[in-house]
C-alpha cells in the first residue's frame, strides 16, 4: 500500500505514504482478562509493516490453513510530524487524524508462538492483517474522549472508549517515540476493547467512529 488517503471534514483528501503500523497490545484491561493475559505494567508494542494494510472495505478472505482468524477493532492514530523523544505537547501536535482498524490475528498460531516465547509477527503482520479506514482530521475531536464500535450482522460486538485505555494516546506516543522515531504516515493502533472473536464466512462487520465515520466490510 504505497499511500493512504486521509479525509478532512469537508471531504478534501490528503495523501501520505503509509509507513509502519505500531500496535499496542492489551491496552484495555477487560480485553486482557478475556484472553487470560496479564495486564501490562508498560505498553506492549509490536509492529505491522505497511504491506499488512488494506482498505477496510475490501472483503476479508479467511485462510483456513492458519486456523482461526480473530478480529480486534482499534482506534488508529495517523502521525503527521516526526516524533523522537517527544514531549506531550509535541505528541499531541503530531496527530494528523483518527481512523479505525482491524488488527487481524491468527489466534491459534499466536498461542503457539506465545507458548514458545517467540515474537507475534507471524500471527499479526501477514499481508492484509490490518484493514484501515480513511482518517478524520484530529481537529474534529476537541478532547481526549473518543468512542468507537463494531457490529457483526447488526449486533454490537465491541465498544471502545479512550477513557478505558490503560495507557492513553498521548502518553503512548511519547513512550513509543522514546524507543524509536515515528514519521509522517506512520499509524499507531491503540489497542482493542473486550469482545474479540473469530471471523466466519458471511459475516458483515460495521465499524463506527463516533458520528464522523462509518465503514463496513464482509467476510468471504
Amino acid at each position: 500500500m504505497e499511500q493512504y488517503q486521509h479525509y478532512w471534514k469537508d471531504g478534501t483528501p490528503v495523501h501520505l505514504p503509509l509507513g509502519k503500523i505500531v500496535c499496542v497490545g492489551r491496552n484495555y484491561a477487560e480485553h486482557a482478562k478475556e484472553l487470560n493475559n496479564p495486564v501490562p505494567a508498560e505498553p506492549l508494542l509490536f509492529i505491522k509493516p505497511a504491506t499488512a494494510a488494506v482498505h477496510v472495505t475490501r472483503p476479508l478472505e479467511l485462510q483456513a490453513n492458519k486456523g482461526q482468524t480473530h478480529f480486534e477493532t482499534e482506534l488508529a492514530v495517523l502521525i503527521g510530524k516526526p516524533l523522537t523523544n517527544a514531549s506531550s505537547s509535541e505528541a499531541r501536535d503530531a496527530i494528523l487524524g483518527y481512523g479505525l482498524a482491524l488488527d487481524l490475528t491468527f489466534r491459534d498460531l499466536q498461542s503457539r508462538l506465545k507458548e514458545k516465547g517467540h515474537p507475534w509477527e507471524l500471527a499479526k503482520a501477514f499481508d492484509g492483517s490490518c484493514p484501515l479506514s480513511p482518517f478524520v482530521a484530529a481537529d474534529h475531536f476537541p478532547g481526549d474522549h473518543i468512542t468507537f464500535s463494531m457490529d457483526i450482522n447488526g449486533q454490537r460486538q465491541q465498544s471502545g472508549d479512550t477513557r478505558d485505555m490503560i495507557f492513553p494516546i498521548i502518553p503512548l506516543l511519547t513512550h513509543i517515540s522514546s524507543h524509536f522515531t515515528l514519521l509522517p504516515g506512520d499509524v499507531v493502533l491503540t489497542g482493542t476493547p473486550k469482545g474479540v472473536g473469530p471471523l466466519s464466512s458471511g459475516q458483515t462487520l460495521s465499524l463506527e467512529l463516533e458520528d464522523l465515520l462509518s465503514v463496513s466490510t464482509k467476510v468471504v
